[in-house]
């Protein structure tokens, strides 16, 4: 699962190509929130707003090529189901952690999948929340903060960052720093090079399914190094060989050290309180950013 909505979907596969390379089918999903380009329309879309989707439960559908948004917009996940050629996981965060887990071990079951990977590109899911550039946190805490309930549930749970400093918000020296962090308090499992067949694959989704950081990302682990612009140039990227690399955790050991953010919303009862519990810390989500570009017609 991409977790931070947008064009995580892409950054899935990274993680997907582990499993397949040990011989273990893999499905990928994302979330129903999209970047404004995509839909104008502040925050995720409820899946009552979804139209040609497969509903398997009120936080969790299946996209298919076909499936859109209000206004006709097709989500990065519609996109991957017609690059894949099958469905792929549609989650709807509104309604805080529990719903969400709820969500993602019906669609687990749906698909077959024993194993729920967390992904999230960039690393900001294991922000403090002071850090400069943080800027889309909330995503992230929420999916997070799902873990141990889908833990709980009996579905085995792992997150993995995958292009560290991608998107622009975190640095790759804080993403280290914080993944440092999760590895003190036990709660890290590892690093790993995605396989050559998963980076073909997100090159292959590139062109179909829009996402810098992922793409991003991809520059890093074929060995690119240096800086580069995102957002229109409104943000730069530094391209490192961490970038390119998988850092896998446990939700709950990275929930007790470094993912402040989750532990702050994970008893949240929807996605607005989660905002509210966030912004009355100080901290600025991506919710209040399309709310204010909406209202000023940006």
């Amino acid at each position: 699962m991409g977790i931070g909505g947008g064009g995580d979907v892409v950054g899935a596969l990274a993680a997907a190509g582990v499993a397949e390379a040990a011989g273990t089918p893999a499905e990928v999903g994302g979330l129903t929130w999209e970047r404004r380009p995509i839909d104008p329309l502040p925050g995720p879309r409820g899946l009552d707003e979804v139209r040609g989707a497969e509903r398997v439960h009120a936080a969790a559908a299946l996209a298919g090529p076909d499936t859109i948004g209000p206004g006709g917009f097709h989500f990065a996940e519609s996109r991957m189901a017609g690059v894949l050629g099958r469905p792929v996981a549609l989650i709807d965060p509104s309604g805080g952690p529990a719903a969400i887990a709820d969500g993602l071990v019906a669609a687990a079951a749906r698909l077959d999948c024993d194993l729920l990977v967390l992904l999230d590109v960039g690393g900001d899911v294991l922000a403090h929340g002071d850090e400069p550039g943080l800027a889309s946190p909330l995503a992230d805490a929420l999916l997070l903060a799902a873990g141990p309930r889908t833990e709980a549930a009996g579905l085995r749970t792992v997150a993995v960052v995958f292009g560290a400093g991608c998107d622009g918000e975190l640095t790759p020296a804080e993403v280290r720093a914080r993944f440092d962090e999760v590895v003190v308090a036990g709660g890290a499992r590892g690093e790993s090079d995605p396989p050559a067949a998963a980076l073909d694959a997100i090159e292959a989704a590139l062109p179909h399914v829009p996402t810098e950081a992922s793409a991003m990302a991809l520059r890093c682990a074929r060995g690119e190094t240096g800086r580069a612009e995102i957002r229109s140039g409104r943000r730069s990227v530094e391209l490192t060989s961490l970038g390119g690399r998988l850092l896998w955790f446990e939700p709950a050991g990275a929930m007790a050290s470094a993912a402040r953010l989750a532990t702050v919303v994970e008893h949240a009862g929807s996605l607005q309180e989660a905002h509210d519990l966030l912004a009355a810390r100080g901290i600025r989500t991506e919710l209040a950013y399309e709310r204010d570009a909406a209202a000023s017609g940006a």
